[in-house]
């Protein structure tokens, strides 16, 4: 006996005004008429339409891929870590940065630490502005006592210089000099007696009357820049000083870059170079970003995570 079923049919049914009506239909058949019932016919995939889907596919796959490798590189453009260039200070040299140098090489930073000439503020200044010009892409510039006179000019003009950053340095304005600003208040041991009890003057050729190579005794080094080493690294640290010319620390300073280049600083707390009163009175009128420590006047060599820190927190605040 046939099974009878009820199928419900939404009729459409067109309208005079070009509207349309649904209505709901019982239909009461059995098997035999359930059969008469016209499916939805099946559209056949012919070889063409899958040819069209898969090169749609293919199509997509491409798209999606090149839009990925795309934001990945403008990722990784963002991301780009800017050259740090560590310029050394007068009776220092440039292996002074070693310490510092693994480190930034261990975060993956570009580091390049050229040795500075000593010889005179404005030769100095163009021998590392021309080093600069041939760094591509953004800089950050660090620069270690006399070292901060020279990246303050050198830096001047250069778009490609992001930041820069001073190590119990000097920030100097126009007109002024490195000897003349160590002296603006007591304390340092560079000032303390008659320049021939603080320095040994050495000639050299070509100098001009009354100038000299200047190299810092041995008992004045030690109390002065290496105060916070032990004594045998200390020793060795004054074998190898970097001695400047006179002329060179009494030249008075040109335009400089801190007034339209973001600053860092970090002052050495027991600096008995260039007392923390001093550094402090210029890093606050370049409105530089301030770190207080415990070091020394060679803190890139008694601490070196914390001046690595400071050059971090430089080339993170000018990334992108």
């Amino acid at each position: 006996m046939p099974v009878r079923q009820t199928v419900l049919i939404m009729v459409t049914r067109g309208n005079r005004d070009g509207s349309t009506t649904r209505r709901r239909s019982d239909v009461h058949e059995s098997r035999r008429h359930l059969s008469l019932v016209a499916e939805v016919p099946r559209v056949p995939l012919t070889k063409m339409r899958i040819a069209a889907i898969a090169a749609l596919a293919v199509a997509a796959f491409v798209a999606v891929t090149a839009t990925s490798r795309s934001s990945a590189a403008t990722a990784k453009t963002t991301r780009a870590k800017p050259t740090v260039v560590l310029v050394n200070g007068a009776w220092a040299n440039n292996a002074s940065w070693s310490r510092v140098i693994k480190r930034l090489q261990n975060d993956g930073y570009t580091v390049v630490a050229p040795p500075n000439p000593l010889q005179s503020l404005n030769g100095d200044a163009e021998t590392i502005a021309d080093l600069l010009q041939t760094i591509p892409g953004p800089i950050v510039l660090v620069g270690h006592s006399y070292g901060g006179m020279v990246i303050s000019n050198a830096a001047t003009g250069n778009p490609n210089v992001k930041a820069l950053v001073y190590i119990n340095a000097f920030i100097p304005d126009e007109g002024e000099s490195a000897l003349g600003l160590d002296s603006s208040q007591p304390g340092s041991v560079l000032g303390a007696g008659p320049p021939n009890t603080v320095f040994n003057f050495v000639p050299f050729p070509g100098a001009a009357p009354g100038d000299a190579l200047l190299y810092v005794k041995p008992s004045v080094f030690l109390k002065g820049f290496a105060n916070d080493l032990p004594a045998k690294e200390g020793a060795v640290l004054e074998a190898t000083q970097g001695p400047a010319v006179f002329s060179a620390l009494t030249a008075p300073s040109g335009a400089p870059a801190w007034k339209t280049i973001p600053s860092w600083d970090l002052v050495g707390t027991i600096d008995n170079a260039i007392p923390s009163s001093i550094q402090l009175f210029m890093a606050n009128r370049a409105h530089a970003r301030i770190t207080e420590v415990k070091a020394g006047h060679l803190s890139m060599v008694s601490q070196p995570d914390a001046v690595t820190k400071v050059i971090l927190e430089a080339a993170q605040g000018v990334a992108g």
